[in-house]
């Protein structure tokens, strides 16, 4: 006789796991389930991610047209100007692919002589120098542009520093002014290096170098000087000295007082006061007063050829942003750094 309760206890247990039938298990089947949970899990995660993805491309993609749509702006604002004073930037080091690199400053002046607006030039100067040949550039396009435009004034105004090169430039224009406090001059050309030979000496290294000229490696820091090099190296650099000071002697004229101090060719740096008694400098003042007191016309307009906005977005926020977007796209999930 069997036990009616046994049998409704038992009727409450789970399915064994035995196969009944090719059915599958329980086991088996709570085994197909995950699976099947997961891969929809895994399906979402993937989705979710495109998602961003394509989002963050958007987002990029219109971020760029405001950019884009903002410097067209800003030239046409340029061109639609009656009346203004053109200003151009150089700043920072003068050298190719720099800022104030001679196609930019080239360009800008370009562009301010030519725009029919145009009521006088200032170039607002804060720079150290540079390149000898990129400021001869700029120097001989200045000149060039006065006489092609004879009626539109040329100003540069010192800020901080205008110094070696970036003087140089500055000499081109029809007056300079600056600071009572720029830092003004340093009318000289240099070029230095290290010395190692003795360091090598001590370490037990031996320097070899194989060339196919006798003097092709005078400039090698692990090789002794030689006189007969470091003349000729002299004689160099004094070259494009002279060639520096003969264009500022130009570009100034009998308001350079050299000849009462033959210093002003040295190398030195000058207060603007003091660049003022020198002849360095016509007067002091600024951007502001030249354009509102000298050129008669207030209203600045920025000739300033600065980076594209791609070339911007890439300084800005550079390669990391690469990286950190790839992490937060799930893209580099194996691979970290420490």
């Amino acid at each position: 006789m069997t036990d009616p309760w046994k049998e409704t206890a038992d009727s409450s247990l789970p399915a064994t796991s035995n196969k009944k039938d090719g059915q599958p298990t329980s086991d088996q089947a709570w085994k197909l389930l995950e699976k099947a949970v997961l891969a929809g899990v895994q399906e979402q995660r993937r989705s979710r991610r495109w998602g961003i993805f394509f989002k963050s491309l958007t987002f990029l993609y219109l971020f760029g047209a405001v950019f884009l749509f903002g410097s067209a702006f800003k030239s046409d604002l340029k061109s639609s100007s009656d009346s203004h004073t053109a200003l151009i930037q150089v700043r920072g080091m003068i050298a190719d692919r720099e800022a104030a690199s001679a196609d930019k400053i080239i360009t800008a002046l370009r562009n301010a002589f030519e725009d029919k607006g145009t009521r006088g030039v200032i170039l607002r100067i804060n720079s150290p120098g540079g390149s000898p040949v990129q400021s001869g550039y700029i120097y001989d396009e200045i000149k060039r542009l006065r006489q092609l435009y004879p009626a539109i004034p040329l100003y540069a105004v010192i800020t901080d520093l205008g110094a070696s090169g970036a003087y140089y430039i500055a000499s081109a224009a029809d007056h300079i002014y600056a600071d009572k406090a720029s830092l003004v001059g340093s009318i000289g050309v240099t070029a230095a290096s290290f010395g190692f030979v003795e360091t090598l000496e001590k370490l037990g290294i031996e320097r070899r170098v194989y060339t196919s000229g006798e003097h092709k490696a005078f400039l090698d820091p692990f090789q002794p000087q030689k006189d007969s090099e470091t003349q000729f190296w002299q004689s160099v650099l004094g070259a494009t000295h002279q060639q520096f000071i003969d264009s500022v002697k130009k570009g100034r004229g009998e308001r350079l007082k050299w000849q009462e101090h033959p210093e002003l060719f040295s190398g030195l740096v000058w207060s603007g006061e003091q660049a003022l008694e020198l002849g360095l400098v016509d007067a002091l003042g600024s951007s502001s007063m030249v354009a509102r007191e000298v050129i008669g016309e207030r209203t600045l307009v920025d000739f300033t050829v600065e980076d594209s906005p791609f070339d911007r977005f890439a300084k800005h926020f550079g390669s990391s942003v690469a990286q950190q977007l790839a992490l937060w796209l799930g893209l580099q999930q194996n691979l970290q750094l420490r």
